[in-house]
């Protein structure tokens, strides 16, 4: 594995969390985002990352410092790329913009260059065809708070390389993660496979007025010793990603309660701006969330 120089394509929660972590861990690593102001947020994101690491990994100033000094910025994606090994894709969750988004990759990219998507839901073929470089292209799966939820599922499409699928669990293990290899595409691969279905079931109960979301998450953690609920954990995914998943299945299927779910999810949250953890409100307020009363679960 030769990677040196790494990009990472979209500076959202997550992407800049896969910056931070691939920097911390000695690469050179350009973040690109579309806009000035999301470059700013980027950054801002960085800045608080480097409290995080240097609590969790009890590690000096100077370390994250560092780390810090290895991430470039861009608005251009030619110049972001101009010298990349790998390109690490994690932008929205909607179709029309990533297949827009590797068609304008493949054509400015260096041919070494090798190409994955962090999707949590989407398939690798889906997208191989518009890369200009299906071989060269595969799915690398990130968890939220890369630091301590340390998988690294790597899924290969039937066109993908196996040096280059060898390649890309080196580089995963490089970076401080446990690479899971996945030989054959699943959606939501082995995580999500399990965890998206659990989130729906909680959402339904919401959007159907069972329960709210402190009594289901109460159940939850109570019948199984569990430590968070699938409310606290859609707050730590972002409710913006949820609503995607939620949207593009009420799409696909046409049905009425996902249809709802998506309504509320954004009506509720999302132009209220209550994002989850990063916006300080989500289904629960931060920093002190009612989950984590030492009395919560006994009353």
């Amino acid at each position: 594995m030769n990677y040196k120089k790494i990009t990472v394509a979209g500076s959202g929660v997550l992407g800049s969390q896969i910056a931070f972590q691939s920097a911390f861990h000695g690469f050179d690593v350009t973040i690109y985002d579309i806009n000035e102001e999301a470059i700013a947020k980027a950054k801002e994101r960085a800045e608080k990352l480097k409290a995080t690491y240097k609590a969790f990994f009890k590690t000096t100033d100077t370390q994250v410092e560092e780390a810090f000094s290895r991430l470039t910025f861009f608005t251009d994606l030619a110049q972001a790329t101009e010298d990349a090994d790998l390109v690490i894709e994690a932008i929205p969750e909607v179709v029309p913009i990533k297949t827009e988004f590797y068609e304008q990759l493949g054509e400015v990219a260096p041919e070494k260059t090798v190409f994955v998507t962090n999707s949590s839901t989407l398939l690798p073929s889906q997208f191989a065809e518009a890369t200009g470089r299906p071989q060269k292209f595969l799915a690398l799966h990130f968890a939220n708070e890369i630091w301590k939820n340390n998988t690294a599922e790597v899924m290969k499409h039937p066109g993908t390389d196996e040096n280059v699928f060898n390649e890309v669990i080196a580089f995963a293990r490089a970076i401080g993660m446990v690479a899971l290899p996945l030989h054959k595409e699943q959606p939501g691969y082995i995580l999500n496979s399990l965890l998206v279905p659990f989130l729906e079931a909680a959402e339904l109960l919401l959007v159907k007025e069972v329960a709210d979301p402190e009594t289901i998450d109460k159940t939850w953690m109570i019948g199984t010793g569990a430590p968070l609920g699938p409310f606290a954990i859609l707050d730590v995914v972002g409710i913006r990603t949820a609503y995607n998943i939620v949207e593009a299945k009420a799409a696909a299927t046409n049905r009425e309660d996902f249809q709802q779910l998506a309504k509320l999810l954004k009506t509720e949250y999302i132009d209220k701006g209550k994002l989850g953890r990063e916006t300080g409100e989500g289904f629960y307020k931060y920093p002190n969330p009612a989950f984590m009363a030492s009395d919560f679960l006994k009353k």
